[in-house]
């Protein structure tokens, strides 16, 4: 199985003039020098300048997805190696450098097998490691998930799929409410994997008690979940006020209205944001007809619904798309787009010690935005995926 392919940098290389976001703050006509796979620092040797000044550059992190299933027409909860990879090569060109795989709904043994792919892959270092979203979620809530295949979180079947991932298992996504919830909500948390919420029915208290329980992630807050109200304030109250969750959002522009994604940041704060694409299939690839593991879909205009019933059916979303709406729509600040896409994300999967943020000792990935915030280039571990010049 081979990895995907990118076309490696000179050994030492100094990226000079571009707008560059550090975790101190942005600094204008930057500096930034890569050797090998990582960021070093910047010091007298033999190296190759590339010059980026005078083009209304901007250089931040590369882009960290934690809930992604597919892209350029292959699937991650179906899909051959050969189509992981295509997965990963199309959102990598559209700057995510970092990406969890998703799968959705599907029965036990079919999720097992999947699973026990998706971690050659992540061992291979293409993919960060492993999504569940499902089938521990609940039928009021099931969004674009097979009825007939949801189950109950009872903790043995939750340990199933967690143990076929053979150690690669970052997340998993349950309604915490069912029976086995809670308890599953502290296996995840002893096995070392994220506990998210999200596709629930759960009340207020029962979302509370699940926090502490040890859950930590809103699965993209507001969608699959009781709306907001005055007297029943459900989970979308507690997910937000929790300083302990970090909430996923699908910044689309279908998926939340601008004036709801601005609710999140004022209630939980730009630290606590993680923008996330929920990509099927059709991400970077186009309207048609598709299937999110058992069900069908059709993409129409870039939106994804079912064809049976018409629930939005994840998103074709890429993250500079996100990136650049977050800029230039929903009013961000650079310093807290880049903690939505990179930092934030980072931290959560445990990985703030390598990605997240440019910074000597961390991995050269990152993502070169023209001064409309188009990508005009991803660096991921030192090579280029896409040039800027």
């Amino acid at each position: 199985m081979a990895p995907v392919s990118t076309t490696p940098t000179t050994r030492r290389t100094v990226l000079s003039g571009a707008r560059v976001v550090l975790p101190s703050g942005v600094v204008e006509g930057g500096r930034l020098t890569v050797e090998g796979s990582s960021i070093a620092a910047d010091e007298p040797a033999e190296q190759v300048t590339l010059d980026l000044a005078g083009q209304g550059y901007t250089i931040v992190p590369g882009f960290v997805d934690l809930h992604n299933h597919g892209g350029g027409g292959a699937s991650f909860s179906s899909g051959t190696a050969e189509d992981i990879l295509t997965g990963i090569r199309t959102h990598r060109e559209h700057g995510t450098t970092t990406l969890v795989a998703s799968t959705v709904t599907n029965d036990l043994d079919v999720l097992a097998r999947q699973a026990a792919l998706l971690s050659e892959i992540v061992e291979q270092g293409d993919l960060a490691g492993i999504h569940f979203e499902g089938p521990f979620i609940s039928p009021c809530r099931k969004g674009a998930h097979d009825e007939d295949l949801l189950r109950d979180p009872h903790p043995a079947d939750v340990r199933k799929l967690v143990e076929a991932a053979r150690g690669t298992a970052k997340m998993l996504t349950l309604a915490t409410e069912l029976p086995g919830g809670i308890e599953s909500v502290r296996l995840l948390t002893e096995l070392g994997v994220i506990a998210a919420i999200g596709h629930t029915d759960a009340t207020y208290e029962q979302t509370r008690e699940a926090i502490d329980a040890g859950a930590t992630v809103a699965t993209h807050l507001f969608n699959a979940m009781p709306p907001l109200n005055h007297r029943l304030p459900g989970p979308i109250a507690a997910l937000l006020a929790d300083e302990r969750v970090t909430v996923e959002l699908i910044n689309d522009g279908t998926h939340l209205h601008p004036a709801v994604l601005e609710l999140a940041f004022t209630s939980a704060g730009a630290a606590r944001v993680a923008f996330i694409t929920d990509a099927m299939d059709a991400a970077g690839f186009g309207d048609g007809m598709y299937e999110l593991g058992p069900m069908k879909v059709a993409v129409r205009e870039g939106v994804a619904r079912l064809v049976e019933g018409g629930s939005i059916a994840g998103s074709t979303l890429t993250l500079d798309a996100a990136f650049k709406r977050a800029l230039t729509l929903d009013g961000l600040s650079l310093p807290d787009t880049v903690l939505a896409l990179s930092t934030n994300p980072a931290r959560l999967l445990g990985l703030s010690d390598r990605i997240g943020t440019l910074e000597p000792g961390k991995y050269a990935d990152l993502v070169v935005l023209d001064e409309g915030f188009d990508l005009v280039g991803v660096m991921r571990r030192g090579e280029w995926v896409v040039r800027p010049d």
